[in-house]
C-alpha cells in the first residue's frame, strides 16, 4: 500500500537503497532527529503488529516494506530484544553483516525470518525481515541499565519470500514458438528454428544468436 506521503513523490519514483544509504542516509537521521531524503519510511513498533499487517502500515512500497521502530529488552537490564509479537515470533538467521562507509563501519544488518506460534515449535513462515542498527547504538545499550528500551530507532526491511516455481522435472509446456529466418539460396526457403514457450533467457538468446548467424550466412553467399 502507498500512503499519502507517496503522491508527493515525482512519477517513476523507486526507492531502492543500498544498505549503506539506509544506515548513513536514513537511520543516523532518524536517531538524530533529522529530515531524511526522503519522508516515506514511517515509525511502527513493528513488534506489536503481524508481517502481515505491515504493509498497510507502510507509506510507500509494493513488494517491500521499511519502517523506523524501536526495540525493547526481553529482560529487565538485558541486553536481547524482545522478538515476540501475538501470534509468532522472530527468529535471527545467520550472521549479522557489518555495513561500512568507505573503510568506517557504520552499522550491523541483521537477518530474520517470522515464526507463527511459540518456540520451539514454532511455524516458519515466508516473511522475512533486514534489520538495521547504527554500530553507535550497541555501544550505548549497557548506559540504558534500567529501562525496557534498548533502541530508540532501528530501520527494518520486511518482505514475503516469493513461492519457489516449477517443482525439479515438472514437464515443460510442448507448445512451441516457431522462428523464421532467411537461409542461404532462395529467401522464399526458410528454415524455422523452434523453442519452447517456458524456456530460459539464455535460451532465446543462443536461438536469436543462431538466427543472426544465418541472416548474416545469407548475405555472404
Amino acid at each position: 500500500m502507498e500512503g499519502s506521503k507517496s503522491s508527493e513523490l515525482p512519477p517513476g519514483f523507486r526507492f531502492h537503497p543500498t544498505d549503506e544509504e539506509l544506515i548513513v542516509y536514513y537511520l543516523r537521521n532518524q536517531a538524530k532527529s533529522m529530515p531524511c531524503p526522503v519522508s516515506i519510511i514511517p515509525e511502527v513498533d513493528i513488534y506489536k503488529c503481524e508481517p502481515w499487517e505491515l504493509p498497510e502500515k507502510a507509506e510507500f512500497g509494493e513488494n517491500e516494506w521499511y519502517f523506523f521502530s524501536p526495540r525493547d529488552r526481553k529482560y529487565p537490564n538485558g541486553v536481547r530484544p524482545n522478538r515476540a509479537t501475538a501470534s509468532g515470533y522472530w527468529k535471527a538467521t545467520g550472521t549479522d553483516k557489518a555495513i561500512h562507509s568507505g573503510s568506517k563501519s557504520v552499522g550491523i544488518k541483521k537477518a530474520l525470518v517470522f515464526y507463527k506460534g511459540r518456540p520451539p515449535k514454532g511455524i516458519k513462515t515466508d516473511w522475512i525481515m533486514h534489520e538495521y542498527r547504527l554500530v553507535d547504538s550497541i555501544k550505548q545499550t549497557n548506559k540504558q541499565n534500567g529501562s525496557m528500551r534498548l533502541d530508540d530507532w532501528v530501520l527494518c526491511r520486511i518482505y514475503k519470500k516469493k513461492q519457489m516455481g516449477r517443482a525439479v522435472g515438472e514437464k515443460v509446456e510442448e507448445s512451441c514458438t516457431q522462428i523464421a529466418t532467411p537461409t542461404a539460396g532462395d529467401a522464399s526457403d526458410q528454415q524455422m528454428l523452434k523453442f519452447p514457450r517456458t524456456c530460459s533467457v539464455a535460451h532465446i538468446l543462443e536461438v536469436e544468436y543462431l538466427a543472426s548467424i544465418f541472416a548474416n550466412s545469407a548475405y555472404e553467399f
